[in-house]
């Protein structure tokens, strides 16, 4: 009887336990490898959410060297994007014309911005003027040849593909019908930014690059209208290597613009066909760079390289005024064939960061004897683009 009674009271404390205001044990805390699986079951769960379910919008796309706004929802969407093929002839530089293949009447394309989980519904045009087919490989689409079979458009054609936006990042896009080095040669090609759910951090301004290398018949500077030279892109050796299409696109009268004490952005391609580019500013350090477009972050770099087919994020804070110098830091590239661009800053002088020339005054030696004199050696004449840089 007294084992009954002595049982009876022991469940009967348990009971109140339970029940009770005695506080529950915690859960264990969650492991990386729970998060992770997490993270990836919803990001599964969002690519499965039919697209006939979400919102219809029209993308925002710019021309370079401006930049669509950021996204300011934070749910999917089916993000439509008109794409119209022309082959047209514009200016390389002065006096030089070229017949470019694009996408949307400039080089690069219009730059397009969609959020992570969006469905992107493309209706790709080719002109009825055009001479032959194109379509569009995004590197954004996740599936064979990006979407090139199902863009393949013959001129007077329209075709319609969708794909899901699955991982954040800055993507190229480009023609990939054969001969495929050609089409891009041409100037067919341009940047897809896939913004994170969270979105990107606040700056003040953004800008919207891509370079590209050029095969004319004849050498750069070469007068008139330039065909395009296949032996050389084989060989890969360009006359010209430009910033968006063009010798001074976005140097002089076309210079970038911010004012000190503002952050920058530049979304940075490289649509090749050929060269890799050695991204530089020339009296910038870049305080973030978005290793190749994606998610690994680097943080005081002097220059970054951007592949062929490739991209990359670059940030940095304009401290003083000046013309800061965009240049490829392979640097025959910049000087002499036009990888070259401007970043005009106004505001007040920072003599604390750096100040004009203090002095400039007669050598007085170091108490070495003068070495005995040597013939002048008759140096090339600095271009004109190197005179307006340093």
């Amino acid at each position: 009887m007294k084992r009954q009674a002595l049982a009876a009271m022991i469940a009967s404390l348990f009971a109140l336990a339970a029940c009770g205001g005695e506080p529950a044990a915690q859960a264990p805390a969650e492991t990386p490898a729970a998060a992770a699986e997490a993270a990836s079951s919803a990001a599964q769960t969002a690519a499965e959410t039919p697209s006939g379910e979400l919102p219809v919008i029209d993308a925002v796309t710019t021309h370079a060297p401006e930049v669509p706004p950021a996204i300011d929802r934070d749910y999917p969407a089916k993000v439509r994007v008109k794409m119209e093929t022309v082959e047209k002839t514009m200016t390389m530089e002065d006096g030089v014309e070229y017949r470019y293949w694009t996408f949307d009447g400039d080089v690069p394309g219009r730059m397009i911005r969609v959020r992570e989980g969006d469905t992107v519904e493309v209706e790709f045009s080719n002109n009825p003027s055009s001479t032959v087919p194109h379509n569009v490989d995004f590197h954004a689409a996740t599936g064979q040849g990006g979407g090139a079979a199902a863009t393949f458009t013959a001129p007077g054609r329209t075709s319609t593909f969708s794909f899901k936006a699955l991982q954040p990042g800055l993507y190229i896009y480009h023609c990939a019908v054969a001969p495929v080095g050609m089409h891009i040669a041409n100037g067919m090609y341009g940047l897809i930014l896939v913004e994170p759910k969270e979105g990107l951090p606040k700056v003040d301004k953004e800008f919207y690059i891509v370079q590209g290398d050029f095969y004319t018949k004849g050498k750069k500077g070469a007068q008139g209208l330039q065909p395009f030279d296949m032996d050389k892109a084989v060989a890969e050796q360009p006359e010209y290597v430009v910033f968006n299409g063009h010798v001074g696109a976005i140097a002089g009268d076309n210079a970038l613009k911010a004012k000190a004490g503002e952050t920058v952005r530049m979304y940075v391609g490289n649509g090749g066909p050929n060269l890799v580019s050695s991204f530089h500013v020339i009296g910038e350090i870049f305080d973030k760079v978005y290793v190749e477009g994606g998610k690994l972050i680097n943080e005081n770099v002097q220059s970054t390289i951007v592949p062929a087919g490739g991209s990359a994020i670059v940030e940095f804070k304009v401290d003083i005024p000046g013309s800061y110098t965009l240049v490829d830091h392979s640097i025959f590239r910049a000087f002499n064939k036009g990888a070259l661009g401007q970043l005009k800053v106004e505001g007040a002088e920072n003599p604390e960061i750096m100040t004009q020339k203090l002095s400039d005054t007669a050598y007085a030696g170091n108490g070495a004897a003068p070495a005995a004199s040597a013939p002048a050696a008759s140096a090339p004449a600095a271009s004109a683009s190197e005179k307006s840089v340093y």
